[in-house]
């Protein structure tokens, strides 16, 4: 459930001083938080991944835009990232900027009866109890998912029969250039897992939901059922980036992994759960290439023994 958005290839940071010094100075300048090597285990959900070479927090817009047109007009690398919770981050890090919309942009508030706004860094929990305090309806699939509202949008983020395409009508965004713009409706791009912000370099900023007139408790109790299936289907206990794969045409990626005999499978710190094999959990002191090389081998029994191919959900980058 995280936006990830790189631009062409650009100098790297680690051995450019010169560069690194200009981003650092820009950063100050502005007043915009940030951290040189900051380990990307402390900002993902499966807590691996070695250190962001610089890390900005941008309090807004502007601030994001200004960061995003400053690496675009001095060939640094803008890597976006949200609550980290659908992302696989390399043991080397990130030899980039990497921008993160934490909780200097989580604002949500109403637009009208129905509509609802909320920033990107938002939790995508938060916004849902903002939603059923409203007595609004629509979002109740939603609870529990541990992302933010802009990965949420990015990746069309779902469960229990329920998408953000079924509620979400509009995102607001910066472009590659460093401008504002926005996509609504179709142009949205919404499908399983995937919106048109997979391809365009756009960093959401902010979305947009309509829902329903609903009652409250109803709501609630909604909510909490399905928190509960999750609490009890799923490994909550252990860090991971949630489901692994993506849902196969007609199966469940889950199913197939278990009907492999890959339950409890391991390599390093990685294991697939015993609890839903459709999560690789990190048992402690898993990296990246134990993740990567336990979901290459899981997907490659499941092919040889059913045909299946599987694809990742989670997003890796370096």
């Amino acid at each position: 459930m995280t936006p990830v958005s790189s631009a062409h290839p650009c100098l790297p940071l680690q051995n450019n001083g010169d560069i690194l010094e200009k981003l650092v100075e820009f950063l100050k300048n502005q007043n915009i938080e940030f951290k040189e090597n900051e380990p990307m285990s402390a900002h993902t959900t499966f807590k691996i991944g070695g250190p962001a070479r610089v890390m900005a927090f941008p309090a807004g817009e502007e601030q994001a835009g200004g960061i995003i047109r400053f690496c675009r007009e001095n060939g640094v690398r803008c890597v976006i990232v949200g609550n980290g919770s659908n992302l696989l981050v390399a043991d080397g890090g990130i030899d980039a900027c990497v921008l993160c919309f934490s909780s200097a942009c989580s604002d949500i508030r109403l637009v009208d009866e129905t509509t609802v706004f909320a920033e990107s860094g938002a939790l995508l929990s938060k916004l849902c109890r903002f939603a059923a305090e409203k007595s609004l309806s629509g979002l109740e699939f939603a609870y529990g998912i541990p992302g933010s509202c802009g990965g949420a949008a990015f990746m069309n983020a779902g469960a229990y029969g329920g998408e953000m395409k079924d509620v979400l009508i509009r995102c607001d965004h910066i472009d590659k250039n460093g401008d504002k713009g926005s996509l609504e409706g179709e142009e949205l791009g919404l499908s399983y897992r995937h919106s048109a912000y997979y391809d365009n370099g756009c960093a959401i900023t902010g979305i947009y939901l309509k829902l329903k007139k609903g009652d409250k408790a109803e709501i609630e109790e909604k909510m909490q059922q399905l928190l509960g299936r999750r609490k009890d289907k799923q490994p909550l206990e252990y860090p991971s980036a949630g489901s692994t794969f993506k849902r196969p045409p007609g199966h469940f990626a889950g199913a197939l992994i278990e009907q492999c005999g890959l339950k409890g499978a391991r390599v390093g710190g990685a294991q697939v759960s015993e609890k839903h094999a459709g999560f690789v959990i990190n048992t402690g002191g898993a990296t990246c290439a134990d993740v990567l090389e336990l979901c290459r081998s899981c997907a490659e029994k499941v092919y040889d023994e059913t045909g299946i191919k599987l694809e990742m959900e989670i997003r890796v980058t370096e």
